[in-house]
């Protein structure tokens, strides 16, 4: 991980929540510019945007098929929407633009007015250096240490790190 990291790994034991803050670094701007464009926010405000990666650990291996793994996904969709948006309501309290990324759909959940796909895996890798694998055809992160136990996803915001990482603490002291 390089100069766009702020903050973490940091792991919040209560929801197996892994979850890292970082800078847009230059390699990675027009992916998100393409998620973020100036509709949404003002070229000043994209100056400012940080991104907060998350992982949650799975109890099963995600990249296989059965009810069993989709009871599993959904179970984590809904731990990672619950969480978000608290985050992101407690952030856009402060007065800071904030949204989360949908996991299943790669879109913004609060400006719905983009539809352009945010890609996780991608952003896992360019962001923590996180190896990749083909599943079929689907690209999966691997976790450096749960491997493809893993349910990515994203929240994106304008707050210094400052306030990200105290609403992020606030977050990990409330139980959802």
């Amino acid at each position: 991980m390089a100069e766009h990291l702020l903050a973490g790994p940091t792991l919040v034991d209560e929801l197996d929540l892994e979850y890292s803050v970082h800078n847009v670094p230059r390699s990675y701007r027009d992916e998100v510019r393409s998620v973020v464009h100036p509709g949404i926010l003002s070229d000043d405000d994209f100056e400012r945007l940080r991104i907060v990666c998350t992982c949650q650990r799975a109890r099963e291996d995600l990249v296989k098929m059965g009810e069993k793994i989709e009871a599993e996904k959904d179970r984590l969709l809904e731990a990672f929407m619950d969480w978000s948006k608290k985050l992101c309501g407690g952030l856009q309290e402060l007065g800071h633009w904030a949204d989360y990324v949908d996991p299943c759909s790669g879109l913004l959940m609060i400006h719905k007015e983009s539809q352009a796909v945010y890609d996780e895996v991608s952003a896992l890798s360019v962001l923590r250096g996180y190896e990749c694998s083909n599943a079929g055809c689907c690209k999966v992160v691997l976790h450096p240490k749960w491997g493809s136990f893993i349910y990515p996803a994203t929240v994106l915001t304008t707050a210094p790190a400052e306030a990200v990482l105290e609403q992020l603490k606030q977050q990990s002291g409330a139980s959802l």
